[in-house]
């Protein structure tokens, strides 16, 4: 049972769903009174991490900074909602490492580059194609299978619908949530 801050860090390549699960679970959260925090790739790198390109030394700090952020959340004892791409084993480890392994439920989003690209919402693998992005996670820069997540949703093969209910059915059994209860036990 989780009665403190915890973190739902959902991971995955551009296009595989991070934000569009994101935004069902937070709301699922906030509809049961629960305080949360939303964090997103591209939210903090319009703001907080602006300064950052998609080398591996800024992609590293963005994540740390991400992580760290998530910590406060859960030092503030917020649910921390966050969707970043992730790439690398070592970077999970970080994000790991920073939040405190009992703080953090990490949920891959697995989907494949093509598919990914067909969806190519924001347009980044079209940019990446004619080089206006440089490296880019899935198109000339690569993306780690993860080793151990918490859970994993086939983004790629399965409803978005599907891939939602089974995040939230997650969430709240970490959570000890029971049914109709609006705030998580403390």
């Amino acid at each position: 049972m989780i009665s403190k801050g915890y973190v739902f860090w959902l991971f995955g390549l551009s296009g595989s769903g991070k934000s569009t699960l994101g935004d069902p679970l937070t709301n699922m959260l906030r509809g049961r009174g629960v305080p949360v925090l939303r964090l997103d790739g591209d939210t903090l790198r319009g703001g907080l991490n602006s300064g950052l390109g998609f080398s591996d030394v800024d992609r590293t700090e963005n994540l740390r900074r991400a992580a760290e952020v998530a910590n406060l959340g859960v030092t503030s004892q917020l649910l921390v909602v966050a969707s970043f791409i992730t790439p690398s084993e070592r970077h999970r480890q970080l994000v790991r490492q920073i939040v405190g392994p009992e703080n953090i439920s990490t949920i891959y989003l697995s989907a494949i580059a093509e598919v990914c690209h067909d969806r190519d919402a924001k347009g980044l693998y079209a940019k990446a194609s004619r080089g206006e992005i440089s490296p880019m996670t899935g198109f000339g820069s690569p993306f780690e299978s993860p080793q151990s997540p918490d859970l994993v949703l086939n983004t790629g093969e399965e409803p978005l619908a599907v891939s939602a209910a089974r995040l939230t059915a997650f969430a709240a059994a970490r959570l000890d949530f029971s049914p109709g209860e609006t705030k998580p036990p403390s």
